[in-house]
């Protein structure tokens, strides 16, 4: 009985050991988890991925990028991550901005998380305790975000200079981006101008439309467009629909203006996604996030699409024309 036993373990344990040294082998779990489409992220996973490669993190030998994009639905998010815990554990979190932040602190805090678009204002500063400290699990690069508001403003202004009204599109569906959307109507009406609020609550281009729509109709001639996961699941549409009305429009990344849209002001989307790949790879070799101090950008680009100008009936004056760091024809 005792021999029958032993061989039994001794099957058991040359079965299992191939488990276990894949097991052993597997290489660390980056897992993205983003709120918006794999389209409107396309370009940021492929700075991250270049990002690493940069620092000889190979794709598939030294870590593993596991991608979850939820299109704008905060239900099919949770889901995605509660699925990914249960399963083989995640070693770094990749986050595009705060809301999928929060969303993984909701389901563990256990685990460090690197994101983009941290903001130091706006109701984020309770991720982490400073830019110098963050003090917790979450780090990454700060992108200003609605601080650059103003700046937007004045863009718009410069390019059409009989600008009265201007209109705000944002989620409603996300305190952080509500508040993003105050500041910038404060900034429009600080400016001398009317603003409108046009707020999106799902990814319905449709909708969309329909808030552009209305918006005109009541003489707004222009749209500054926040960065959050729906105006982003919806850069396309947003940026053609708004040239189609004659508004004049302004984001903060270049892939709107690429898309059709009048202008964009803010930092790179593509720098920040690499600065990313640099924390991720030292949290890989032993880093903790509370001890890595949040990057600010010290580089912002202008790009500007003077095909959609010119559609618009707009002369852009040579020193607007002189401050882009990249004119679309």
């Amino acid at each position: 009985m005792n021999r029958n036993r032993r061989a039994l373990l001794s099957v058991a344990g040359a079965l299992a050991a191939p488990l276990l040294q894949a097991q052993a082998t597997r290489p660390p779990v980056v897992f993205y988890l983003a709120l918006a489409t794999p389209q409107s992220d396309a370009g940021s996973v492929a700075a991250f991925r270049d990002g690493m490669r940069e620092r000889g993190q190979i794709e598939g030998r030294s870590y593993q990028l596991v991608e979850r994009y939820a299109a704008g639905d905060f239900a099919r998010a949770e889901a995605a991550l509660r699925e990914q815990m249960a399963g083989p554990g995640v070693a770094v979190f990749l986050a595009p901005g705060a809301a999928a932040v929060r969303l993984i602190l909701r389901v563990t805090q256990a685990v460090p998380i690197v994101s983009v678009a941290l903001h130091p204002r706006g109701g984020q500063t309770d991720l982490f305790d400073s830019l110098a400290r963050p003090g917790g699990m979450v780090t990454g690069m700060s992108n200003f975000g609605e601080q650059l508001a103003a700046k937007r403003v004045q863009l718009l202004k410069e390019a059409m200079p009989a600008l009265k009204s201007v209109g705000v599109l944002h989620n409603t569906t996300d305190p952080v981006f509500r508040a993003w959307g105050e500041e910038t109507e404060t900034e429009i009406r600080k400016q001398g101008m009317a603003a409108m609020r046009l707020g999106l609550t799902t990814t319905s281009a449709e909708a969309m439309q329909h808030n552009l729509r209305q918006a005109r109709t009541r003489g707004v001639q222009a749209v500054v467009i926040v960065r959050d996961f729906l105006t982003s699941s919806l850069y396309r549409p947003i940026s053609q629909t708004s040239l189609q009305l004659g508004l004049g429009s302004i984001a903060e990344e270049r892939r709107y203006p690429q898309a059709g849209a009048l202008m964009s002001f803010g930092a790179s989307d593509s720098d920040q996604f690499r600065g990313a790949a640099a924390y991720v790879d030292r949290i890989l070799k032993g880093a903790r996030a509370a001890d890595l101090p949040i990057e600010q950008p010290t580089r912002f680009e202008l790009v500007i699409n003077r095909g959609s100008a010119t559609e618009l009936g707009l002369s852009l004056p040579r020193t607007l024309v002189l401050q882009a760091d990249e004119v679309i024809e």
